[in-house]
């Protein structure tokens, strides 16, 4: 490691800048969100800078560098050097012992300015040694994105009550699982979320009565999308790396479990054709056993809980045993396979409504409206259908669809190995039999399936035949 991070103390201090064009700026706004004098040298300020001394934020020299600058600095950042050399401005001040960065010019500098996820007093610093800025950047984007808002002031929030905790909770193991409860619990959440007042009241019930309580235990059932990670909520992701336990479904993405705390528990309890599987109820008794237990618990689901996920059981189930439980929605398997499809569900010229359907109850194969079946202006969207399809096929065809009617079948819709086919509804049956086609898949029946991009698999008198376009 050829840089220590360091985090440098400027309250009160003098900060020096040399330079006054758009990359001296950006190095100004920064030095501006701490609490340091800032002391800018330029013949030639742009505007900004410009408006900043005359409203009294920073003290301008309008004029080239000079050594008696550095009186009293305690940093140095050099931006552009205008008509003097760089290299001599930067060795007159490393000279002095004075930490220096001379922007974009790492080997001219004795620090670097690492990119910065900012959550005041929370702060993350991301470097690379100059090596690669642009990752850097793609690597505090992805920080920022995982963050909540309102960290700083959670952190405030907590160091308000540090005094109380320390008088009311033993120092040691006690006193730091205290603040562990804390930060994983709902008086933390209640302040991420804005709740200040009822969060001080829970909290000082927490530190006068409640500190030597068992902690309690939550579920949240989660929505994983149907299989891109990236698809993932930003608040599905928080909760997904904060959980306990994790009790997972067959249909979320093979690498979603990348994303969880590595020393979480991870219990499968996927249904798989041919396989022993977890009933329903087990499922829900394993969630209340282990948030019973005070952990914290993520039902994994893929696509939305509450499309054809059974999150309206499990909810009803946790509630009726007074568990904390909510609920994070996912992007369902139709939106999530028609956005790589490029296939709009519903079109001003083909369709204006659209029904979910489920190819599979809790008593078997589905029974179809053939009304909806009919529909013309209306498209169809069919999950768990695949075993289902020669079925939708005669029932859609007896309900007066034409034969002609597109089709699409998409499978392992958003992931790499994902399949959009396209035909027509007379030959639905026969493209997922002979395509071989592998859970899971949705079926979608209606005009707008022949605006899909895929491959098509046509009927001929001859029997049939795929055509890649």
């Amino acid at each position: 490691m050829k840089y220590l991070p360091i985090f440098t103390d400027l309250s009160g201090h003098w900060a020096l800048l040399v330079g006054g064009n758009e990359d001296s700026a950006r190095k100004l706004r920064l030095l501006l969100r701490t609490e340091a004098r800032i002391r800018v040298v330029s013949a030639a300020p742009n505007d900004e800078i410009s408006a900043l001394a005359e409203s009294g934020r920073i003290e301008l020299l309008r004029r080239g560098f000079e050594d008696r600058d550095l009186d009293g600095v305690r940093l140095a950042i050099v931006g552009d050097a205008e008509a003097l050399e760089i290299k001599d401005v930067a060795h007159r001040i490393r000279s002095t012992g004075i930490p220096t960065n001379v922007v974009d010019r790492p080997e001219l500098s004795t620090f670097i300015i690492p990119g910065i996820v900012d959550r005041d007093p929370i702060v993350i610093a991301i470097g690379s040694e100059g090596a690669a800025p642009v990752m850097v950047r793609r690597i505090r984007e992805k920080i920022e994105s995982l963050l909540p808002v309102r960290l700083g002031v959670l952190a405030r929030f907590a160091q308000s009550f540090r005094g109380a905790v320390s008088a009311a909770v033993p120092e040691g193991a006690g006193r730091r699982l205290f603040w562990e409860r804390f930060f994983d619990g709902p008086v933390a959440q209640d302040v991420l979320e804005g709740r200040e007042k009822p969060a001080r009241e829970a909290m000082l019930r927490l530190v006068n009565g409640g500190a030597q309580s068992a902690p309690s235990g939550s579920v949240a059932l989660v929505g994983a999308g149907p299989g891109d990670p990236d698809l993932l909520t930003l608040k599905a992701l928080r909760l997904m790396q904060d959980a306990d336990v994790i009790v997972h479904d067959a249909l979320i993405g093979p690498t979603m479990l990348d994303y969880v705390r590595r020393d979480s528990l991870r219990i499968d309890v996927g249904k798989r054709a041919g396989r022993q599987s977890w009933s329903q109820d087990a499922i829900n008794a394993l969630l209340a056993e282990h948030a019973e237990a005070g952990r914290r618990v993520v039902r994994l689901k893929g696509g939305d809980p509450f499309i054809f996920g059974r999150g309206g059981e499990e909810l009803a189930y946790l509630k009726a045993r007074g568990i904390a439980v909510e609920v994070v929605p996912g992007v369902t398997a139709a939106l999530g396979a028609a956005s790589v499809a490029g296939l709009p569900l519903t079109h001003r010229d083909h369709a204006n409504r659209l029904t979910i359907l489920t190819g599979h109850d809790r008593n078997g194969l589905s029974d179809f409206d053939h009304h909806l079946l009919a529909d013309p202006k209306g498209t169809l969207v069919i999950y768990m259908g695949l075993g289902a399809a020669p079925r939708i096929m005669a029932d859609a065809l007896a309900a007066g669809r034409a034969a002609s009617t597109p089709v699409v079948v998409i499978a392992k819709a958003t992931l790499p190995e994902q399949r959009v086919l396209k035909a027509q509804l007379g030959g639905l049956a026969r493209l997922v039999e002979e395509q071989k086609v592998e859970a899971p898949a949705l079926i979608v029946i209606g005009d707008v399936a022949a605006l899909a991009d895929g491959e098509i698999f046509e009927a001929a008198d001859a029997g049939h035949r795929r055509l890649a376009v």
